[in-house]
């Protein structure tokens, strides 16, 4: 500390029961916060303290508590305490209880109506401090003499409130912790009702009121707060009138600025915001009513969704994919006679379950061999070029046949070829099988002298001949010649 500073010379000094008070340090001790101190008493004798605040701060307390540096009411620190007068001050302490049970009973015997709530005994035991909450001005003159006989002390009557009544027993409040008014709060401010209603709790007094009987301290803590919140929202005095009725106030969210509206007969309440209201309340000034609490709503267009985008990307992709996949070759062909390459159009994709009719061949003319006729038709479909690429079928005979018959009809028919009757579908040109015959010979048949049964090709065979001779169809066999 710099040389020419000077402490205040004023000290706050902590007794029983939060009790504090100012001191002067004329003696300039060095004191530490906590420290036990022997002070001047307001009569006669001493009295043990501790220090509870020091310095600069002392100077702000009192000028909080406006209690003037110069006055003359502010006693002296005497000395630091010794272990002497600490154990002193203890034993002096031990007999505070039985004297208030003992003065209590003494006040039941008197009839009085007061509570005697605590006892404070003074360091030097010379005077005893008796603390009591009454309702009504109490006469405690005959009280005070038989305190006096009976302990030997001066006696001093204190009358205080219920709040500082609280403080001084101490106790657990609702809230779980200790109380405020034991622990750290001093000065104690009026509390009523009107803080409760502006912070929208129930006016319920065993809700409100603390272990003193009165109105909670707390209320009056955060009330600033709400009453700065409550300049945003609208005062309904009256109902809000719409088309469909009377609108009543049930409840008000300050800090959401919300309020609950609900109809005569209705238990349902609607929620609107304070915007709502105002828009409300103007329109009942103008002498309108509108057909509804809620605000009508504005349908807005709604943004495509994702999968809306994607799937559209999707659909143009396979588009594209679709467009690429078309063939672009050119397939050549070649007559059968002039050998000159005939470019035909790609064959058109049929569905799976789709069949072209079988062609049927031409039947030989009579009296040529049928292996001849089928050896040629064989050549003249050899002589065509297959379709290559993807225009290519399975190798099989019936899909043989139709992509011959589709290139005979696309690309012409060689010269020469007459028209024939097409054979039924499944029917193929067959050289006939040799059949005995019933004198004896081998020759075949010729076509279509049994070669076909009710508009189809037997496959199994011919039939055994008949008794008496002659063919299954009663058209009698002559041997080929």
């Amino acid at each position: 500390m710099p040389s020419d500073f000077k402490e205040f010379d004023l000290v706050e000094i902590r007794f029983k029961g939060g009790r504090k008070d100012f001191f002067r340090n004329t003696s300039r001790l060095p004191l530490v916060t906590g420290d036990a101190v022997v002070v001047e008493a307001a009569g006669n004798g001493w009295h043990l303290g501790h220090v509870s605040l020091k310095g600069e701060l002392v100077r702000l307390q009192m000028r909080k508590k406006k209690v003037p540096v110069d006055s003359k009411e502010i006693r002296g620190i005497l000395r630091v305490a010794t272990s002497q007068d600490v154990e002193r001050w203890e034993a002096v302490r031990d007999l505070e209880t039985g004297t208030m049970f003992r003065a209590r009973s003494v006040v039941e015997e008197l009839k009085l109506k007061m509570k005697l709530s605590d006892v404070e005994y003074q360091a030097d035991r010379t005077r005893a401090t008796f603390f009591y909450s009454a309702e009504d001005r109490v006469d405690f003159r005959d009280l005070i003499r038989r305190l006096a006989d009976e302990f030997r002390v001066r006696v001093e009557m204190r009358q205080i409130s219920l709040r500082h009544e609280a403080g001084r027993l101490g106790g657990i409040g609702s809230c779980g912790r200790e109380l405020c008014c034991s622990t750290w709060l001093t000065d104690f401010k009026s509390v009523s009702t009107t803080a409760a209603r502006y912070q929208n709790l129930s006016l319920n007094p065993a809700k409100l009121s603390g272990q003193c009987g009165r109105l909670k301290c707390c209320l009056n803590y955060e009330l600033d707060t709400y009453l700065d919140a409550l300049k945003d929202i609208p005062q309904v005095q009256r109902p809000l009138q719409t088309e469909r009725g009377e609108a009543f106030l049930q409840k008000t969210d300050i800090f959401k600025k919300r309020m609950w509206f609900a109809f005569r007969g209705d238990n349902n309440w609607v929620m609107i915001p304070t915007e709502r209201v105002r828009e409300i309340q103007d329109m009942n000034k103008r002498g309108e009513k509108p057909e509804n609490l809620l605000a009508p709503v504005l349908e807005e267009e709604r943004a495509p969704e994702v999968s809306a985008h994607v799937e559209g990307n999707l659909d143009r992709l396979d588009d594209k994919i679709k467009s690429g996949k078309r063939s672009k070759r050119k397939k050549k062909k070649v007559s059968a006679e002039q050998g000159q390459p005939v470019v035909a159009a790609p064959a058109p994709k049929l569905p799976q379950k789709e069949k072209l009719p079988t062609p049927k061949a031409p039947a030989p003319p009579s009296g040529t061999e049928p292996a001849a006729s089928a050896t040629g038709a064989a050549e003249a479909q050899s002589e065509v070029r297959r379709p290559r690429g993807s225009a290519a079928r399975p190798l099989n005979r019936r899909s043989h046949r139709n992509r011959s018959d589709k290139d005979n009809k696309e690309g012409g028919k060689p010269e020469g070829t007459a028209d024939t009757p097409k054979p039924p579908r499944g029917n193929e040109p067959r050289p006939p099988r040799p059949t005995p015959n019933p004198n004896g010979d081998s020759a075949p048949r010729a076509a279509g002298e049994g070669g076909e049964r009710n508009g189809r090709s037997s496959r199994r065979g011919p039939r055994p001949p008949r008794p008496g001779g002659g063919s299954p169809t009663g058209a009698p066999s002559t041997p080929a010649s």
